[in-house]
């Protein structure tokens, strides 16, 4: 793993060779406070095989996602229901599986959810497969998926099981939904030169209508008229590894964390159009040492992360607290799971920009895969293991 001191030198090195000055620095991890609230974990539930994705039902059910290919819902007092029939087939394997879930703004209306799962290719040949994104209505009775339609298909198809990325999030506009869906994809892992490649899919960051339908404002929907004839109109900005993480902020911009490969996960505010540089620029490097590339972590034309991780954390979930719950000093921080270091971090944002990181549950010991904030204001987490839980982050009693 690279010192911070290392990192800076490959930034004045790739600044002197062309490349713009690294806007972004790492940040140590500052004390809570004394006045920062206590909290504990609590679990809710427990039995789900490595849970990926949550949304909250009405009454205080919760809907989950089990990779291996499951989506079930969790009652309030805990208890595991059946598993919802009508998913369609699905590539499970490696990082691959039934993955991000959410329900529609006007789901109390129209019970319409959207999910995404790595999906096999032609004739349900799961040797190479890709991110798909699909819209379906919950059954009157909660048993199963009706009207399922997948509504974009992440192209190329490819033999993978690593980096799909699949986190979902309804875009709004105001503070209200716009009718569109944000989603991120990852680059396949041994693909990673198609992060930077805009006819293809992998390592984007995509926005579609609810119908799929490629929104006419999207940075490449106009093709020549956009300035670029090669782009897939689908494509919202570009140059992202392996996204695990999607939230709107409370004043309605996207932010999007993403792993690095060894040191240099990023949190980035992806902005149409824009690339955010993988894998030519990064602050991370080779599996077991070595520069990726030529080492450069700036260059004109690549957008600096908001924030990056040296080393890295391994960062899975996101939200952002909006709620009194914990206090009114923490309303509009972020919160980020971590994989690698088994905890959660919060992020202090002003004007902006993430200022400080503090450390959550440090002790938690477990691989945290999602982070929401429900109706009542509390923070749930989906842990990633063979007998995964779901748990809800509260006060500790003093």
């Amino acid at each position: 793993m690279r010192s911070h001191s290392t990192l800076l030198i490959a930034a004045c090195a790739a600044a002197l060779a062309g490349a713009a000055p690294a806007g972004a620095q790492p940040l140590a991890v500052s004390p809570a406070g004394a006045d920062a609230p206590a909290v504990e974990a609590k679990a809710i539930a427990s039995g789900l095989e490595n849970p990926w994705g949550l949304a909250f039902l009405p009454e205080g059910r919760y809907l989950v996602t089990e990779r291996p290919g499951r989506m079930r819902i969790v009652e309030a007092d805990g208890r595991l229901l059946a598993p919802l029939a009508g998913l369609p087939k699905v590539a499970a394997g490696g990082q691959g599986g039934l993955l991000d879930v959410v329900l529609d703004s006007d789901f109390a209306s129209n019970r319409t959810l959207y999910f995404c799962f790595s999906e096999p290719g032609a004739d349900g040949n799961t040797a190479v497969n890709s991110t798909a994104l699909a819209r379906a209505t919950l059954s009157a009775d909660a048993t199963r998926l009706e009207n399922v339609q997948v509504i974009f298909s992440q192209q190329p198809k490819y033999a993978s099981r690593l980096h799909f990325g699949c986190r979902i999030v309804e875009r709004e506009v105001g503070g209200k939904p716009d009718g569109t869906l944000f989603l991120a994809l990852g680059e396949r892992s041994t693909a990673k030169e198609e992060a930077q490649n805009l006819r293809s899919h992998f390592g984007k960051v995509v926005r579609v209508g609810k119908d799929g339908k490629v929104p006419s404002d999207n940075p490449f929907a106009g093709g020549a008229s956009a300035g670029r004839t090669d782009a897939l109109p689908e494509i919202w900005s570009y140059g992202h590894r392996s996204p695990q993480g999607a939230a709107l902020a409370p004043d309605g911009k996207l932010w999007v964390h993403e792993h690095g490969p060894q040191g240099g996960d990023e949190v980035n505010q992806p902005q149409p159009g824009k690339n955010y540089g993988w894998p030519v620029i990064t602050y991370g490097e080779n599996y077991g040492g070595g520069a990726i590339g030529k080492g450069i972590t700036a260059q004109p034309g690549m957008e600096q992360p908001a924030h990056y991780w040296v080393p890295s954390i391994a960062p899975s979930g996101m939200a952002f607290i909006t709620s009194d719950r914990y206090g009114t000093a923490w309303k509009g921080q972020m919160v980020v799971g971590a994989l690698k270091s088994q905890m959660l971090e919060r992020l202090t944002l002003q004007d902006g920009k993430i200022t400080a990181r503090h450390l959550m549950l440090a002790q938690l010991g477990q691989r945290v895969r999602d982070v929401r904030q429900g109706p009542d204001g509390w923070l749930y987490l989906l842990t990633d293991a063979r007998n995964g839980q779901l748990l809800r982050v509260q006060l500790k009693a003093r």
